[in-house]
């Protein structure tokens, strides 16, 4: 799914969330027209009642059920990509024919020419997307003494260097910088 996909899925869930909230609310404050505050009427409440063990383990087992769906989709908007971009990329120059770059050969140099950068200890690269416009996912980490000004430049200095030498701009560029802390 997309990012705009799942914003959507996640405005339509909310949006349920607060109609089903506020109808709640208002029929047991007795706004609403009928005048009894009971929000599923009196058969199901008696059938509620009826089945009184079963009733409550059945709507545990929807909350359950209810939550482990919102968690597995929670986890797949916020996690990071799984796939990177693998095999090659592909550039059509403004002569016949195509150049054509292994994507971990890139990763790796952008990788090497990142951790140049005094104080960064590790860097590490995902590609994904589509060749020509791919997302960049860097993570640098740095030390504690790392001056976080020059860290900075010199990132965006290095991943403008690898979209001249890529020949592909990235769509999406996402950089997390950890800092270690001091080793005694």
């Amino acid at each position: 799914m997309t990012d705009a996909a799942h914003r959507l899925l996640w405005t339509i869930v909310a949006l349920l969330l607060v109609a089903g909230g506020a109808t709640a609310l208002a029929i047991g404050a007795g706004a609403l027209s009928g005048g009894d505050p009971v929000l599923l009427g009196g058969g199901l409440v008696d059938a509620w009642r009826l089945a009184t063990p079963w009733s409550t383990l059945a709507a545990a087992v929807a909350g359950l059920l209810t939550a482990v769906a919102g968690q597995r989709l929670l986890h797949r908007t916020v996690r990071r990509p799984d796939r990177p971009l693998r095999g090659m990329l592909s550039h059509a120059g403004n002569r016949p024919g195509r150049t054509r770059l292994a994507a971990e050969v890139l990763v790796r140099a952008l990788e090497r020419d990142l951790v140049r950068a005094a104080g960064v200890r590790r860097a590490r690269v995902v590609l994904t997307g589509a060749p020509p416009r791919p997302d960049v996912w860097v993570q640098v980490d740095l030390t504690s003494d790392a001056p976080a000004a020059r860290v900075r430049e010199h990132v965006h200095a290095a991943v403008h260097r690898f979209a001249t030498t890529a020949g592909c701009a990235p769509a999406h560029l996402d950089v997390t910088a950890r800092i270690e802390p001091d080793r005694p």
